[in-house]
């Protein structure tokens, strides 16, 4: 094991993934740039990703699910709305 490799954490695991080639080079000129591996920048990345695409479309569906009951905005608070922006 080289100095830079540490065993992985006990709560870690593994999985493969397909990247297009360009993706892959990018990845690893990231990595190199910022001299970690290029597996902690990737789960990084998809942390990072996953934090804001989860309540995104968590939202989503509430808001789906508001409109399938009903629940739509009045014409009133959809004037109220526009008129606060107009200029």
């Amino acid at each position: 094991m080289s100095s830079k490799t540490k065993p992985p954490a006990p709560d870690l695991t593994q999985f493969n993934v397909r990247l297009p080639t360009e993706l892959k080079a990018r990845l690893e000129n990231y990595a190199r740039m910022i001299d970690r591996p290029q597996a902690s920048v990737a789960s990084e990345a998809l942390a990072d990703y996953l934090d804001w695409r989860i309540p995104q479309i968590e939202a989503l569906k509430q808001a789906v699910a508001a409109a399938d009951r009903g629940e739509f905005a009045s014409a009133d608070d959809v004037e109220k709305f526009f008129k606060a922006y107009e200029t």
